[in-house]
C-alpha cells in the first residue's frame, strides 16, 4: 500500500511539474523578485552574539547592570607608545586629534592628556573644582617634560586609565553616547571618521597609533562579516561549478546548476529579510551553505536524467522518471539534512537558533528549486547529444569503487579492528577538549585590530569589560566609609591578578578627593580615615554634579556602585577559577545580608554563553540521532537497523572529536556547529545505500553478499560524486579570515571524508557480519517508506 501511494504521489507530482512547467517558472521568478524586494530588511548585527537565553540568570543580572548604569561597552580607546609624542609639533597634534573627536554628534566625551583635568580645592568651600592639567597655550620642551613627570608620578588616579601601568604610553579615551552604540550610527562615526582621522595624524607625525575598545573590535568586525559574505559565494559558487563541470563535462549542465543554487542564494537572503533576523558570523555562512549542499541535488537530477537519455533516449519519459525516483530520494536526505540544522531551534539561544530556522527552510526550499528548475529547463531544450553523455562511460572511477569492495570482501577484520583504534584513539583525544569562551579568539589574527588588541592586553592588561555591581540594600549607602573600604579592599585583590587591569569605581574618586584636599600630594591618593572621613566624603560629594566623576560608577539613588576592570583574553579554565576565587572574595568582604554583589559584562556573559551551548550541543546533537533513529525506524521497522545505520555514522563524530582533542581546537560557538551538521549531511549517505540494499535483497532472493556488494558498486560511486562535492564545498570556508570559520569548515570536511569512508566500508561490513541477525524478509519486505525503486539511484559509471 506505502509503496503503490509512493509512487502515485510522485508520479502526480511529476506530471503537475511538467504540465504547469510555464506557471511554476512565472511562480519561481515572482516569488525570487519578492526576496530580493525584502533584501532592504537584512540587517547586521551590532551586537556581540548573547548565547544565552533571555530569561538565563546571567543574563537577567546583566539587564539589571545595564538599566543602572546603561551600556557599558561604549569606550574607545587610541594608544601611542612613541617617546616622540611629548614634543610640541606631535603633542599640538594628539590634542587637536582629541579635540576634534569631541565635536561629533556620537562622541559624548573624550579623556586626552591635552584635556586633562585635574582636581582642586575650592578656597573657602567645601568643593572640589576640575582645572586643566596644562594651562599653557604654548608649550615648549621643558614644559611637556614636567607635565609628563606630572602625569605619571603625581595623578596615580589616571593610572591605567590615560598611562599605562609601565609609564611607557599614553591613551585617550574616548566614550561615545550610550543611546547609538548599537546602532548604525556607531558604525558611520568609526569608518568615515575615527578612522580617517587617526590616519590623518599618523600620516602627519608618523606616530602609530593604537585603537581598540569594544565598539570598535565589534565594527571592524563586523565589516569583515560583510565583506567575507561575497568571498564565501564566489568562492563556493567557483569551486562546485569548477567539480561539476569536471564531473559532467558540460557547459549547459554546469550552467543550469548554477543558475539553481544561485536562485536558492536569493531566496536565502530575502528569508533574513523577511524574518527580520540580523546577519551575524553563523547566519553569513547559509548562502554558501545552499551552493554547497544544492549541486549534490543538481547531480542527482541531471546524472539520473542523461542516463534515462541513453538508456532509451525519449525526452519527456526520461524528466518523468528524473522527478518520480530521483526527486522521492532527494526528499529524504534534504530533509535529514535540514534535520541536522533545525535542532538548533531548540537550544533557546537566539543565535544559534535563528541559525537553524533559516538553514533548514532554506535547504528545503534549495531542493524544490532544484526539483522544479531543473527538470523544467531541460524540458525546453534539445534531447542531449552523445558528446554530454560520454561521462557516463568514464572508468576512472572504478579503481575507488573496486577497492572498497575489495576491502569489505577480504579484510572485513582489518575494517573492524581499524575502526576500533580510530574509536580508542578519538576518544582519547575527546578528553583533551578544551572549551573556549574567549570573545576574541575568532577575529581575524592578520587584520590590524586584533594586532590592537594584543598591545592594548601587553601596555594595559586587557580590554574586556567585567563588571561588579554592588548593591548596598540602601539609599547613599555608597558612600559609606564602610562600604568603601570593603570595595577598595576587593579592588586590591583584583589589580593582584595577572589578566586583570587596574580596577576603577568611586573609590578612586574619593582617593583623589583626599589627594586634592592635601594639595595634590600623591602620598594621600587613599581612603580618608575615620578623622577625615566627615569632611573628604562632603568635599567628594559636593564635588560630583559639577565634575561628573560620580555618573559613571554609582546611581543616582547612591544605593548601586560598580567596580570597573578590564580582563585579557582568558582561557576558559583559568577564569572559572578567578570567577570562584573572586566570588570567594566577595561574600568574605560583604555580607549577604548587607549587600548583594554581583560579577557581570560581556566578557562573563560570553564566557557564560560558550558553555551553555556547550550543555545544548548535547541535547541538540542528542536530538538530531533521535530523529535520525526515528526515521530508520520507520524506513525499515528494526532496531538492530538503526544500530547498524547510526554506528557508521557516529564514529567520523567521534574521530573528528578525538582530532579537535589532539588539535588542540577548542570547543566554541562555530565548532559546535559541526557536529549536528555533519551527522545531518553524512546519514544521506546510509539511506542511499540501505535503500539499494533492500532493493538488492528483493532482486536477488534474499542473497545477502551478492546484494552487498551489488548495493555497494550502485551507490559507491554516488557517494563520491557528492562527498567530493561537499568536500571542496566546504573548503571553502577555510579561506575565511575569522578562525572559527576556518576550523568549521575543515572539521565538517574531515568529517565527510571519514563518513563516506564509514558507510563504504564499515557499513557493509556490518551488514555482512551481522547477516543473520539483521538481514531477513521481516526487515526488508515491507518498509514503513518506499524510498527508491531498482533504479533509483544514479548509475554513474563505475
Amino acid at each position: 500500500m506505502n509503496k503503490l501511494f509512493s509512487i502515485g504521489f510522485w508520479s502526480a507530482v511529476a506530471r503537475f511539474i511538467l504540465r504547469n512547467r510555464t506557471l511554476l517558472l512565472i511562480v519561481i521568478a515572482a516569488i525570487t523578485i519578492f526576496m530580493i524586494t525584502q533584501w532592504q530588511y537584512m540587517r547586521f548585527t551590532y551586537t556581540e552574539a548573547n548565547l544565552l537565553p533571555d530569561d538565563h540568570v546571567v543574563n537577567v543580572e546583566y539587564n539589571k547592570f545595564l538599566d543602572k548604569f546603561g551600556e557599558e561597552g561604549n569606550l574607545i580607546i587610541m594608544g601611542v607608545k612613541d617617546s616622540t609624542l611629548f614634543t610640541p609639533k606631535n603633542f599640538k597634534a594628539w590634542t587637536a586629534l582629541s579635540s576634534k573627536l569631541k565635536t561629533y554628534e556620537a562622541v559624548d566625551l573624550t579623556l586626552s592628556v591635552g584635556d586633562l583635568k585635574k582636581l582642586k580645592k575650592v578656597q573657602d568651600s567645601t568643593s572640589f573644582a576640575l582645572v586643566p592639567f596644562i594651562q599653557d597655550s604654548i608649550l615648549s620642551e621643558e614644559a611637556l617634560k614636567d607635565y609628563k613627570y606630572e602625569l605619571f608620578n603625581k595623578l596615580p588616579f589616571y593610572k591605567g586609565l590615560v598611562y599605562s601601568p609601565n609609564k611607557q604610553g599614553v591613551r585617550t579615551a574616548i566614550y561615545l553616547k550610550k543611546d547609538i552604540i548599537n546602532t548604525a550610527l556607531r558604525r558611520d562615526f568609526i569608518v568615515e571618521d575615527l578612522i580617517p582621522a587617526i590616519e590623518n595624524f599618523e600620516e602627519e607625525t608618523g606616530i602609530n597609533v593604537h585603537t581598540s575598545g569594544m565598539p570598535y573590535i565589534r565594527t571592524l568586525n563586523s565589516q569583515n562579516i560583510i565583506d567575507e559574505i561575497g568571498k564565501f559565494i564566489g568562492a563556493a559558487l567557483l569551486v562546485t561549478s569548477l567539480i561539476f563541470f569536471f564531473f559532467f563535462r558540460s557547459f549547459r549542465a554546469t550552467f543550469i546548476s548554477m543558475i539553481t543554487v544561485i536562485v536558492g542564494v536569493i531566496w536565502a537572503f530575502g528569508i533574513l529579510g523577511l524574518l527580520k533576523y540580523e546577519i551575524t558570523v553563523l547566519t553569513a555562512l547559509i548562502p554558501p551553505l545552499i551552493i554547497v549542499i544544492g549541486i549534490p541535488n543538481c547531480i542527482f537530477l541531471i546524472n539520473k536524467y542523461q542516463q534515462e537519455i541513453q538508456l532509451h533516449g525519449n525526452q519527456a519519459k526520461s524528466l518523468q522518471r528524473v522527478i518520480a525516483k530521483v526527486g522521492n530520494a532527494t526528499l529524504m536526505t534534504n530533509v535529514t539534512t535540514a534535520s541536522g540544522f533545525a535542532t538548533f531551534i531548540l537550544t533557546n539561544s537566539k543565535l544559534l537558533s535563528e541559525f537553524g530556522i533559516v538553514a533548514s527552510i532554506n535547504i528545503i526550499c534549495i531542493f524544490l528549486l532544484s526539483l522544479f528548475i531543473i527538470p523544467i529547463v531541460y524540458s525546453y531544450m534539445s534531447v542531449p547529444k552523445t558528446k554530454h553523455l560520454k561521462h557516463l562511460n568514464k572508468r576512472w572511477i572504478g579503481a575507488f569503487v573496486d577497492w572498497t569492495e575489495r576491502m569489505v570482501r577480504e579484510h572485513r577484520i582489518a575494517i573492524f579492528i581499524a575502526s576500533i583504534l580510530l574509536l580508542c584513539g578519538s576518544i582519547i583525544g575527546m578528553f583533551q577538549i578544551k572549551i573556549s569562551g574567549s570573545i576574541i579568539e575568532d577575529m581575524p589574527k592578520g587584520e590590524a585590530f586584533f594586532e590592537d588588541i594584543k598591545f592594548f592586553e601587553k601596555e594595559y592588561e586587557g580590554i574586556m569589560p567585567l563588571e561588579i555591581l554592588v548593591d548596598t540594600k540602601r539609599k547613599k549607602g555608597v558612600m559609606k566609609l564602610a562600604t568603601l573600604k570593603r570595595m577598595d579592599e576587593l579592588q586590591e585583590y583584583l589589580e593582584e591578578i595577572p589578566e586583570f587591569s587596574k580596577p576603577l569605581s568611586v573609590v578612586d574618586l574619593v582617593k583623589y578627593s583626599k589627594q586634592a584636599y592635601y594639595n595634590g600630594n600623591p602620598e594621600y591618593y587613599q581612603l580618608p580615615n575615620s578623622q577625615e572621613r566627615t569632611f573628604i566624603l562632603s568635599y567628594a560629594k559636593n564635588s560630583a554634579k559639577s565634575t561628573n566623576l560620580l555618573s559613571s560608577y554609582v546611581d543616582t539613588t547612591g544605593q548601586y556602585a560598580r567596580i570597573t576592570v578590564f580582563m585579557k583574553d582568558t582561557e576558559t579554565e583559568r577564569y572559572d577559577r578567578l570567577e570562584e576565587d573572586i566570588k570567594t572574595k566577595i561574600e568574605k568582604l560583604f555580607p549577604s545580608d548587607r549587600y548583594e554583589v554581583t560579577m557581570t559584562g560581556k566578557a562573563l556573559v560570553f564566557q557564560k554563553g560558550t558553555k551553555y551551548l556547550v550543555n545544548n550541543l548535547v541535547i541538540s546533537l542528542s536530538l538530531a540521532i533521535l530523529l535520525i533513529a526515528l526515521f530508520m525506524a520507520w524506513m525499515f521497522r528494526s532496531f538492530k537497523m538503526i544500530l547498524v545505520s547510526l554506528l557508521p555514522n557516529l564514529l567520523p563524530l567521534i574521530i573528528t572529536a578525538g582530532l579537535m582533542g589532539f588539535l588542540g581546537v577548542p570547543i566554541k560557538p562555530s565548532t559546535i556547529l559541526v557536529f549536528s551538521i555533519a551527522f545531518g549531511i553524512s546519514v544521506d549517505d546510509t539511506i542511499h545505500f540501505l535503500a539499494k540494499y533492500r532493493q538488492e535483497l528483493i532482486a536477488n532472493n534474499w542473497k545477502i553478499k551478492k546484494s552487498v556488494y551489488a548495493a555497494l558498486r550502485e551507490t559507491g560511486v554516488s557517494m563520491f560524486y557528492t562527498s567530493i562535492v561537499l568536500f571542496f564545498g566546504f573548503s571553502v570556508f577555510t579561506i575565511s579570515s575569522f578562525g572559527g570559520t576556518v576550523a568549521l569548515g575543515a572539521l565538517v570536511s574531515v568529517t565527510l571524508v571519514f563518513a563516506m569512508l564509514a558507510n563504504l566500508l564499515l557499513l557493509p561490513a556490518l551488514l555482512l557480519s551481522l547477516e543473520k541477525e539483521i538481514a531477513n524478509k521481516k526487515t526488508f519486505k515491507k518498509p514503513a517508506l518506499q524510498i527508491l525503486e531498482a533504479e533509483e539511484i544514479p548509475e554513474e559509471d563505475t
